[in-house]
């Protein structure tokens, strides 16, 4: 397979993990998606719930990973799995992946605090793991940061509303 081939295959199935990440938002969690992938087909697939779970694990990654080991039955993906997600795993998100020996990690947008492949920390660089993927980032980089900056321009201005609503009942109270 060409590389121009495969840059192709992996936007599509980007697409799907931002239509993902855009499920998120529109419940009011960061916008993270992601679908994992074998053989030409979607195994799991996940988007952010940290807030709805009430859990700090339940990351795009871990959502998607726990939906493909539930089908497929067996917690390790297949030898070809790929996992798309819209923004860089988290260490707890790196970690999860090595467990559950995932083949290839393409994502799109860094993640300069926490990013824990190429931004933050590099964690398969360093130390011993018994599984190291494949990686790299990039892949519609642009529609991704995008989905998160503006998702968080209007979590600014909602809560700008908000406090401008609390000073005009303040003042009305007054």
């Amino acid at each position: 397979m060409t590389e121009k081939t495969q840059q192709h295959i992996d936007q599509q199935w980007m697409q799907l993990a931002l239509e993902q990440a855009a499920f998120a938002a529109s419940i009011g969690e960061i916008p993270v998606g992601a679908v994992i992938v074998s053989q030409g087909q979607v195994i799991g697939e996940g988007y952010n719930q940290p807030i709805a779970q009430h859990d700090p694990t339940a990351h795009a990654e871990i959502q998607a990973l726990r939906n493909a080991c539930q089908k497929i039955e067996n917690y390790r993906l297949p030898e070809d799995a790929t996992l798309y997600v819209t923004l860089e795993p988290c260490t707890m998100c790196v970690g999860a992946l090595i467990h559950a020996r995932i083949k290839r990690v393409v994502f799109g947008a860094t993640e300069p605090k926490a990013g824990s492949l190429i931004s933050s920390r590099q964690l398969l660089e360093i130390g011993y793991y018994n599984h190291i993927f494949q990686f790299e980032g990039g892949c519609l980089q642009t529609q991704c940061s995008s989905q998160l900056s503006d998702f968080f321009k209007m979590r600014r201005e909602q809560k700008k509303q908000l406090k401008l609503q609390q000073k005009t009942l303040n003042d009305s109270l007054k």
